[in-house]
């Protein structure tokens, strides 16, 4: 039986980055993988939904071209079948490079699934047969999956998952994205830029419910004016699938009425692949179908730790990586080791407008007890926006009225997915409004909105 000192379950981007760390670390390490290396975010949901983004984008800055002095003769048409093809090619060209990372590291990669027998033993099943390891220590990071909804059971044909949404051979007439969260507000963006006529519904008040309200209130507004048909505190009744499509009644804000779309995709959430894993021969509890961890991501069972979309929110593949190496220095006793702060990661929405933010919302602050301080700054007042012609987003900050810390940053618009990290650094450097206004922003710039976000929060700023 094969001893190992690591042995990592699940290789998405916690899984091969936590037993890259191990290896590094001079651990003898495995990862168990039953599908593909680098996981749905690297084959089938972060990087080829972005690459299908950007050929949306591009799709639309030729639209526009001409206002720039590019005149485009003929019709301009959009080919799905090569973006999809694009965001394969790239998606399998990522997936060569996280295998060759791991054989560089000297990291044994087996193939199968792993369910823990207790006592640090595992057995792999494979389809050479099956297989028992061992380890000192165990980190789960098996991810998760998308939450099916009673009546739409996903076939592959008229009710999508993200996988079908992200291969379609032709695009639909009209779609029904169901779920206004990042996965569900990027695919109607998506779509929307193609020209399909869309619906998007969510359960909730307001759509992005885990950004500021005035963030996804500017964001539902720019949507509807691309033509999406946003309805909120939306229920939808059982599906009825036709030869045409997926006919279905719907419940919003009081109102019902009929609907017919060709597709429907189902974006409604995650739930962790917690099954099949033998966690009933260990003391791993779960709740809410995600394993239950502490700050250090230990299970309950000694020497089983779990990281990612499998051990809870907030869902995003760069705090599975940070968990993922945090983990692994605190099992290898660094004293410079640290926790993962959910607080200071930052969430990014690849729509048009792209939205991102990272720490509290302005309202989260106040309930919290924070006095704030609150700044806001248009794109409109940008320079480089208005050369990209792109000028349509504002950034909000939060601040603590009384310290100056940097409590939370908001944005939308151009770019601001690249912008927020520079928000998360000041976090972390524990930044107050002070320094921000201290620091010189090159011109021109977005980053600039930045500096005049908090300025304005002190009536400070000289371009609005």
């Amino acid at each position: 039986m094969a001893q190992f000192k690591v042995l990592i379950v699940g290789a998405g981007p916690g899984g091969y980055v936590a037993a890259i760390r191990a290896a590094q670390l001079g651990f003898e390490t495995a990862i168990v993988e039953r599908a593909e290396l680098g996981g749905v975010c690297l084959n089938w949901g972060c990087i080829p939904t972005k690459t299908l983004l950007r050929s949306a984008e591009l799709f639309r800055q030729t639209q526009a071209s001409s206002s720039f002095g590019v005149v485009l003769d003929g019709a301009v048409r959009f080919d799905i079948r090569a973006a999809v093809a694009n965001s394969r090619e790239v998606a399998g060209r990522l997936n060569r490079g996280v295998r060759g990372l791991l054989k560089k590291h000297g990291v044994q990669v087996l193939t199968g699934q792993a369910s823990l027998q207790g006592r640090g033993r595992v057995t792999i099943e494979g389809s050479d047969g099956v297989r028992e390891v061992s380890a000192d220590h165990i980190v789960l990071a098996t991810g998760a999956r998308p939450r099916e909804l009673p009546g739409f059971k996903p076939d592959g044909e008229r009710i999508w998952t993200a996988r079908e949404a992200m291969t379609p051979q032709a695009l639909p007439a009209s779609l029904t994205v169901i779920g206004a969260g990042a996965i569900g507000v990027e695919f109607a963006s998506f779509y929307a830029a193609l020209g399909v006529e869309v619906t998007l519904l969510e359960a909730a008040e307001r759509i992005m419910p885990q950004e500021d309200e005035e963030i996804a209130a500017h964001l539902h507004a720019r949507l509807a004016e691309q033509g999406i048909d946003i309805r909120v505190g939306a229920r939808a009744g059982a599906p009825e699938v036709t030869a045409s499509g997926v006919r279905m009644s719907i419940d919003a804000a009081g109102e019902r009425f009929d609907h017919h779309s060709e597709k429907v995709i189902v974006a409604a959430g995650i739930v962790g692949n917690v099954e099949d894993l033998g966690l009933e021969n260990t003391a791993v509890l779960v709740e809410n179908r995600h394993i239950v961890v502490d700050r250090w991501s230990a299970t309950g069972e000694p020497g089983v730790y779990a990281i990612g979309d499998v051990a809870g929110p907030p869902w995003l593949a760069h705090k599975a990586s940070h968990e993922g190496v945090a983990c692994i220095e605190r099992i290898a006793g660094l004293a410079d080791a640290h926790a993962l702060d959910p607080e200071a990661v930052p969430n990014c929405t690849y729509c048009h407008p792209q939205v991102a933010s990272v720490g509290l919302t302005e309202a989260l602050a106040r309930e919290r007890g924070h006095a704030v301080t609150v700044g806001r700054f248009s794109f409109v007042g940008n320079g480089k926006a208005l050369a990209l012609g792109d000028s349509q987003g504002l950034v909000k900050t939060v601040m603590d009225a009384h310290s100056g810390e940097l409590l939370g940053a908001h944005l939308i618009g151009p770019d601001v997915t690249e912008l927020v990290g520079t928000y998360a650094l000041g976090r972390t450097l524990e930044t107050t409004e002070l320094e921000i206004m201290r620091t010189v922003f090159p011109h021109p710039t977005l980053s600039e909105i930045l500096h005049e976000s908090v300025l304005s929060a002190y009536n400070r700023s000289v371009n609005c």
